[in-house]
């Protein structure tokens, strides 16, 4: 199982109350999860930095942890939600109320593979997931509402205010970040305390620094299939200079960039990419490069459609006009 997989058990345990086994997450793989009921909500990044084969590790680690679960109408009812530059609910709460079903479902999920707008993701959760309509049970039940973000990015939108308002409606959120995730937008949408909703791991891959996997006081940083204890974070604010991401590398620190840039050649700063590229857009017909981003626009005469992609002609465009020349003589 995969460090993700082991900490998402975990998390379910915790919400539990269950002290006995929660610091022994490794015991979860053969137990199953007979927890009080819940309203829980993945939230999973499927945005390009995501690779379809770490996008099948996602799906992996759903189906396990599902299989842990007490599913239900009366006990633990399942949603999952996709994002990228747009928001997919692909089943909400009322849907699955059997491992079976649930799991079919994880396996159709597609990734959609460009943008990471996770405050939208957020806001959807809010307006379309945990309502009564869509299956969530009245606040007078006292059913917790989860939400368990996995991103391996920056968000390209605003997180801090949507976040606030979700954990003001009630919603508990866990964020897990993988790889060049950024750990400040992490710690703006989770829950109170931050040390206990806050969870970061280097890949989608096992890692030996996975809780309860090592002897660590403090820090400990995964070197391959080893690792190594630390008392500081180097990627700590003021002890690095990296622009943009700075990702802990065995005692050291390397810099890397948010989706949408490139790392200069003085390997700290980055410099936007351009977005317009051949094969970097999908715009029908004019791209518009934006700091890292773009968006589309269309040729004179023409008006850029709903999908913010493609253009339409102009009404008259089957009428061909010509200029006429006269010669005066």
């Amino acid at each position: 199982m995969s460090f993700i997989e082991i900490l998402l058990l975990w998390i379910v345990h915790f919400l539990a109350a269950n002290p006995t086994l929660m610091h022994f997450p490794s015991l979860l793989a053969d137990t199953a999860c007979k927890n009080r009921p819940l309203d829980l909500l993945f939230i999973v990044d499927s945005s390009r930095s995501v690779r379809p084969e770490e996008f099948e590790k996602v799906k992996l680690f759903l189906t396990e942890m599902i299989d842990t679960l007490d599913v239900g109408e009366k006990t633990t009812r399942v949603a999952v939600m996709n994002y990228a530059s747009t928001v997919k609910v692909e089943f909400p709460l009322r849907t699955h109320f059997d491992k079976a079903s649930l799991k079919e479902a994880v396996s159709r999920i597609e990734p959609l593979s460009a943008g990471t707008m996770t405050g939208l993701a957020i806001q959807t959760a809010m307006e379309e997931v945990f309502t009564e309509e869509m299956g969530a049970r009245p606040a007078t039940f006292n059913i917790p509402r989860v939400v368990i973000v996995v991103t391996d990015g920056r968000p390209q939108d605003q997180v801090q205010g949507v976040a606030a308002s979700a954990r003001m409606a009630g919603i508990e959120i866990y964020a897990v970040g993988v790889g060049q995730a950024d750990v400040q937008s992490l710690r703006m949408m989770a829950s109170e305390p931050l040390d206990e909703h806050i969870f970061y791991v280097e890949t989608y891959a096992v890692s030996v620094c996975a809780l309860g996997s090592h002897g660590c006081q403090q820090l400990c940083v995964s070197d391959g299939a080893s690792h190594l204890c630390d008392s500081v974070d180097l990627c700590a604010p003021g002890r690095h200079e990296c622009g943009q991401i700075c990702v802990s590398n065995n005692r050291s620190y390397v810099c890397d960039c948010y989706e949408g840039y490139t790392l200069n050649p003085d390997k700290k700063t980055c410099s936007a990419m351009d977005m317009c590229a051949p094969g970097r857009h999908d715009c029908a017909q004019v791209c518009l490069s934006n700091d890292g981003s773009y968006s589309c626009g269309c040729y004179e005469g023409y008006t850029l459609n709903p999908d913010k992609k493609t253009c339409s002609a102009p009404e008259n465009s089957g009428q061909l006009c010509f200029s006429i020349c006269t010669v005066v003589k």
